[in-house]
């Protein structure tokens, strides 16, 4: 039997290791079209990663788009029941400018979605597995989670303009306090409901201290009816072995057109961006028609390949041979290579460019 610790790279080992968690948990499979029509990305650009798409015209005239993201294609190709709860998973590959790079890149994307009814119990699942996922790829990890529905309340506190709202958004995801207050006293702002702001801004860290610092906040209604929802989601996470690297982290904004309510990142140890995203998207559910709530999250695998710092083999052992070379003798060579559990390539040309453990000649 193949050992397929060996064969698999590190994104392909967390892609089954994913996918075996989500389905453990009743997520059906969900595959689709490489391609939608480029009309449904151009309308939710503010979603994308990237508004950078690669499109091409189909035989019927119809300008197609290779995929840059999976949530809105199972938005569009679902059904819209929100008395019921679809809770599918998916594998995918996705088509978007490398970070690193900035050219275009084939990733592999894995998540999943929960649409429809959406309760406490959901969103506390889907938690749930953002940190099982996280733990699955990584012994050192953390989960940033952060409730919109705080953060729009305060800002909508301050009585400023949406212009001036969206700054201050961008502002908290900077988590840049100086620029936060010289725009809210220019603003003629009160510099209690400032000091509020700041303190959301800087509010970081283990859940009950940070919790009970923001409690301590004048805050209007609507937030601490969202700080109390968030209090009660995280507090249900106790039970579980990482919600000690659970962290409250409200620069943790996401798009407001899109998101709503709970919304999280994770990272791992040796990567410094976030390898995993979600949270509620109630707004885009509704932007694109749909009545249904919906949480979930996507992990991308791309940066996972810069974690191993083992040397890479193109194969354990070469087995080199030549035109007097018994064919016998190379049988059974292969036939004992193969039944210890290494790989093998058995060449008779030059092995200058490969990368292997040992060599043997017949």
């Amino acid at each position: 039997m193949t050992n397929l610790e060996k064969v698999l790279s590190g994104s392909e080992k967390a892609v089954y290791a994913l996918r075996s968690l989500y389905v453990g948990y009743g997520y059906q499979q969900f595959k689709m079209s490489k391609f939608e029509e480029y009309d449904l990305y151009a309308r939710n650009k503010g979603y994308l990663v990237s508004d950078a798409v690669i499109t091409f015209t189909d035989t019927d005239g119809k300008l197609l788009a290779l995929k840059p993201d999976v949530t809105l294609s199972i938005i569009k190709n679902g059904k819209d029941q929100p008395l019921t709860l679809k809770k599918v998973c998916y594998g995918e590959n996705v088509y978007r400018p490398s970070k690193g790079t900035h050219s275009f890149k084939e990733i592999m994307q894995v998540g999943l979605e929960c649409q429809g009814d959406i309760d406490e119990y959901v969103i506390n699942e889907v938690l749930t597995l953002a940190l099982l996922s996280l733990k699955s790829i990584s012994n050192e990890y953390a989960l940033d989670v952060s409730h919109l529905g705080v953060v729009s309340a305060v800002i909508e506190d301050l009585g400023i303009s949406q212009e001036n709202g969206k700054k201050v958004l961008e502002l908290l995801g900077e988590k840049n306090v100086f620029a936060i207050e010289e725009l809210l006293s220019e603003l003629g702002v009160e510099k209690a409901k400032i000091e509020v702001v700041k303190a959301l801004s800087t509010a970081y860290g283990k859940c009950e201290i940070v919790l009970e610092k923001l409690f301590s906040l004048s805050l209007p209604k609507k937030a601490i009816d969202c700080l109390n929802e968030l209090k009660d989601t995280l507090l249900a996470l106790k039970r579980l072995e990482g919600y000690d690297k659970t962290n409250v982290d409200f620069s943790v904004v996401n798009n407001m057109n899109y998101y709503n309510g709970i919304v999280f990142k994770g990272f791992i140890s040796g990567i410094p961006t976030g390898i995993l995203s979600g949270g509620q998207y109630d707004n885009l559910m509704q932007k694109m028609g749909k009545n249904s709530g919906a949480i979930g999250f996507a992990v991308y695998l791309d940066e996972l390949e810069k974690l191993s710092t083992d040397v890479k083999y193109d194969v354990d052992v070469v087995v080199l041979y030549d035109k007097g070379s018994k064919i016998e003798e190379v049988n059974a060579q292969v036939d004992k290579i193969i039944a210890g559990g290494e790989t093998v390539l058995v060449t008779k040309t030059s092995t200058e460019k490969l990368r292997y453990k040992r060599l043997i000649k017949v």
